[in-house]
C-alpha cells in the first residue's frame, strides 16, 4: 500500500437513532446516507483506487459498494477495524455510552463483556497494519467514526482523548503509508500503557 483513503459509512439507522450499534451486520444505510454516498463517490470518481476494504458491519459495506460501483475492483472485509464492542451499551443510546467511557480508564472494559478504548486500539493497529501489507497502491476503507478518528489522530502523533472528535460521515481523508505505519506504531504503544490526552479547557 502506498495510500490509504479512509471515510466514514453514510449516515445508517442507528446513527440517524443516536444508537450505540456494533452486533453484525447492523442497520443498513438510510436514504440520506445513500445521498451522502452518492456525493462521496462523484469526489472520489478520479481516484485511481486498487482495492476497497469494508468491516463485517453492513453500513461499510453497503457504502463500498455504492462508491465503487461497476469498477473492477476487489472488496475485502477486515473484523479487526469493526466497530467498538459496547458491551451491554450496545442498542441502548450512544449518549449513555459516551456519559460513561468520558469518566473511565482506557483500560476499563465496557459492563457486559465490552471492550476497552485500550483494547480497541491495539485491535484498530491490527487492523491498520493488514491494510499496510496489501499489495495494491492505493486501499479505500470505509469505517467507523471512531477508528477513522483513533487512526487520523494517530497518524499527526495524538494518542486518544476520552471522547472523540466528531467524524464527518461519507468525507475521506488521504493517509500515506508511512503515516498509516506511524499511527499503528502509536496505537500499539498506547495501548500497552494507555493515559488520555488532556482536552483543552473551555
Amino acid at each position: 500500500m502506498e495510500l490509504l483513503l479512509l471515510t466514514r459509512h453514510g449516515l445508517a439507522g442507528s446513527n440517524r437513532d443516536r444508537i450505540a450499534s456494533c452486533e453484525v451486520p447492523g442497520e443498513g444505510l438510510t436514504q440520506e446516507g445513500i445521498e451522502q454516498v452518492r456525493t462521496l463517490a462523484a469526489l472520489l470518481e478520479a481516484e485511481e483506487i486498487s482495492v476497497g476494504i469494508a468491516t463485517e458491519l453492513a453500513r461499510t459495506q453497503e457504502t463500498l459498494e455504492l462508491v465503487l460501483g461497476a469498477r473492477d475492483v476487489p472488496r475485502f472485509v477486515i473484523g479487526d477495524l469493526n466497530e467498538i464492542n459496547f458491551g451491554a451499551y450496545a442498542d441502548r443510546p450512544l449518549d449513555e455510552y459516551r456519559a460513561w467511557a468520558a469518566s473511565r480508564s482506557p483500560a476499563e472494559r465496557a459492563p457486559g463483556d465490552g471492550e476497552s478504548r485500550a483494547d480497541v486500539a491495539a485491535r484498530f493497529a491490527r487492523g491498520l497494519r493488514r491494510l499496510l501489507e496489501r499489495p495494491e497502491p492505493v486501499v479505500l476503507h470505509i469505517g467507523h467514526a471512531l477508528m477513522l478518528r483513533y487512526a487520523v489522530d494517530a497518524a499527526h502523533g495524538l494518542v486518544p482523548a476520552p471522547l472523540i472528535a466528531p467524524v464527518e460521515h461519507a468525507a475521506p481523508f488521504k493517509l500515506s503509508a508511512s503515516q498509516v505505519e506511524s499511527a499503528a506504531a502509536l496505537l500499539e504503544g498506547w495501548s500497552r500503557s494507555p493515559r488520555f490526552r488532556d482536552l483543552p479547557s473551555g
